[in-house]
């Protein structure tokens, strides 16, 4: 599993089109293996759903994200995590992982 977060100074972005980079989690048997950070490309309407795709992610975890950006994220094989707190990547991955962060998935409550 890979799991992506959009970041901006070192805590989850809510507004996940304008981060300013992504903190990619690799995850194995429950547990973080590697943790790497990757510029996030100039913002343009449906193009990171396969920007990240095409990097690995198997999930996102995201403040807020439009239905469409979702449904593109879903017809790549992205689930998506919407709700997450204004919280570092580690505290927010720890949480998906120990299932005490609530999230919804593959729809956000705007």
């Amino acid at each position: 599993m890979k799991i992506a977060v959009p970041t901006s100074e070192g805590i989850l972005d809510p507004h996940f089109g304008h981060c300013t980079e992504f903190t990619l989690f690799e995850i194995e048997n429950d547990e973080v293996k590697e943790i790497s950070r990757v510029n996030a490309p100039p913002h343009k309407p449906g193009m990171l759903p396969p920007w990240l795709a095409e990097k690995g992610v198997t999930g996102i975890i995201a403040g807020g994200m439009g239905h469409r950006a979702i449904e593109i994220f879903n017809s790549l094989g992205v689930d998506v995590y919407c709700g997450a707190p204004l919280m570092t990547p580690g505290e927010l991955v720890d949480g998906f992982l120990k299932n005490t962060l609530r999230f919804s998935v593959n729809s956000c409550n705007h």
